[in-house]
């Protein structure tokens, strides 16, 4: 009887507690909602019994973010955070660069720290790479059938543009660039030197993880509960525009 044939690139990672996800936590401004999204965070037991790591990078927030922190650390001494802290407000993507390096787990994740994504769904995009198949999975807010808060209709017309050019310029088929659930393997995102320090980051590194050779991305579908400006959303139609200047500059004048 013929035995199916192998795929040695198929290569599945063992179940095994020395395993580590490093949740990367970039926070600005957050102390209505980092001490919930801290306590969901660690509530969070992972498929295949990934252990977690929590870094959180703030961003020289100017309101009690900081204090929120400490009080969750007060409050549960047990939960290990690996606290990173900025002189000056940098911006998102440079909050991002401190926690990648600060990172010591086998992958990393960015976790935003408001409550608009659900911290469970850590184990919708660990699969797969898990499993051997991937190197980087998105979780896509437009694919699959999640909970997607509605809101803006011209937020989701620009992000759907954004991703549309995005792909148009990378040759990859993603549905949602925009997103903040990206999961890397660590040597991955590691590896590559990354400058925007605002919401310029999604464009970047979208654009140079797609050039890495035979690297193999994913997507999965995840749910979505967005806030308002009311509510603390800070991305607006600047960050738009510069996000298209930086899908020009890192795919075009790499």
């Amino acid at each position: 009887m013929k035995q199916p044939p192998t795929d040695n690139s198929i290569k599945p990672f063992l179940k095994s507690t020395n395993l580590k996800l490093s949740v990367v936590i970039p926070a600005y401004n957050e102390q209505a909602t980092i001490y919930n999204l801290l306590h969901r965070v660690s509530l969070v037991s992972l498929v295949q019994e990934v252990e977690k790591e929590l870094v959180v990078v703030n961003d020289c927030s100017s309101d009690n973010t900081e204090s929120e922190l400490f009080r969750f650390r007060s409050d549960f001494p047990a939960i290990s955070i690996n606290y990173q802290k900025h002189s000056v407000n940098k911006g998102k993507g440079a909050a991002i660069r401190t926690g990648i390096h600060a990172a010591t787990g086998d992958f990393i994740i960015i976790q935003d720290a408001d409550l608009e994504y659900d911290p469970r769904e850590f184990n919708l995009l660990l699969p797969p790479i898990l499993d051997g198949f991937a190197d980087v999975v998105y979780g896509s807010r437009f694919a699959g059938g999640k909970p997607h808060r509605v809101l803006f209709f011209f937020h989701t017309i620009g992000n759907k543009f954004l991703t549309f050019l995005s792909n148009l310029l990378t040759n990859i088929n993603i549905s949602d660039m925009e997103t903040c659930y990206k999961l890397f393997k660590s040597e991955v995102i590691k590896s590559i030197a990354l400058k925007e320090n605002r919401f310029g980051f999604e464009p970047e590194v979208t654009a140079k993880i797609s050039r890495i050779p035979n690297i193999r991305i994913y997507e999965t579908g995840i749910s979505y509960y967005g806030r308002t400006y009311s509510e603390g959303k800070k991305i607006n139609w600047k960050d738009g525009f510069r996000a298209i200047y930086c899908i020009i500059k890192y795919n075009i004048f790499k």
